[in-house]
């Protein structure tokens, strides 16, 4: 009499713990995370972790959804040094693979987002966000070292925050590779995130033009102009084949989200056109990309695009 075959060894819960400096962007992971199928509680008391685990409703006894809990520094009676114990003790346990993502961001940057949003840190009383931030940052730094996961999100939109999340935890039964094509001025940064990036500043500048400056990209004058530089065809036309002949290799490794970067001087009408071009170009061989025009609403000025 044959042997009945063993059972299957029982799905661990994911559980993500997600933490960072206040502003570094840790709503936004959560509700990306949140729109990709995980299950997510913003401001949870880590000390209660182990209750909501064990609880009937907690993450153990519901394996159909990843778990994802923020928590930081405003939490009462925070203590990185008690939530690293604690984690440590769940990490042991075989039902749960337990991750933690540190999100950060250089100082200056929360400064910047502190002053634009007029919200005062809440570590800074009376005094300026910059010495909250430092009082935050030298509290959160065990945490930040013992992380498996960081992110500075200092460079960082936030869509290439959510570019960022989505790479790294989007869920592998996901078809296909998803392509994200963006424009962008090199005069304001290069995307933190492409993984390809093409210089379109070879073309001839539509900006000199006086009837043509106003316009983008995206207006038939301006592709007109564009089309009409020798150089055009032939480069699309190999930086195409190039991407067609590399987004299948990608797929092959694993790869989920690729994205696809083309620059120009000022971001508003080279890298515009081509960025168009190229979405249709993609959509014609059967992928679906994502198109974001980075700096198409900046303004238009001589100072950006140099010298004619």
């Amino acid at each position: 009499m044959a042997e009945p075959a063993p059972s299957p060894a029982p799905s661990r819960q994911r559980v993500l713990l997600v933490t960072g400096l206040l502003g570094a962007g840790k709503s936004t992971a959560l509700k990306v995370l949140e729109d990709l199928g995980w299950e997510t509680i913003d401001n949870f008391p880590i000390r209660l972790l182990g209750r909501l685990i064990d609880s009937p409703d907690g993450a153990a006894g519901d394996l159909r959804a990843p778990l994802a809990i923020g928590f930081d520094s405003r939490t009462r009676g925070f203590d990185p040094t008690k939530v690293i114990e604690r984690v440590k003790k769940l990490a042991d346990r075989p039902d749960l693979e337990l991750t933690t993502l540190f999100l950060d961001c250089a100082g200056q940057e929360l400064e910047r987002r502190y002053n634009e949003t007029r919200r005062r840190h809440p570590m800074a009383q009376d005094l300026p966000a910059a010495s909250g931030i430092a009082a935050e940052r030298e509290l959160m730094e065990p945490l930040r070292r013992w992380a498996d996961m960081v992110i500075s999100t200092s460079g960082f939109t936030s869509n290439d925050l959510q570019q960022a999340i989505r790479e790294r935890f989007a869920g592998s039964d996901s078809s296909g590779t998803t392509v994200s094509i963006t424009s962008f001025g090199f005069s304001r940064g290069t995307p933190p995130l492409a993984d390809l990036v093409f210089d379109m500043r070879f073309l001839d500048n539509p900006h000199w033009d006086e009837v043509l400056r106003p316009q983008t990209g995206q207006d038939a004058p301006v592709a007109a102009h564009i089309r009409k530089d020798p150089a055009f065809a032939e480069a699309f036309e190999r930086i195409r084949d190039l991407i067609l002949l590399l987004l299948p290799r990608y797929a092959a490794q694993g790869k989920a989200y690729v994205n696809i970067a083309f620059g120009c001087t000022g971001g508003r009408h080279r890298s515009v056109f081509t960025a168009e071009e190229m979405a249709k170009a993609l959509t014609a061989a059967g992928y679906s990309p994502s198109l974001v025009h980075r700096n198409l609403s900046a303004r238009a000025a001589d100072g950006v695009e140099g010298k004619h």
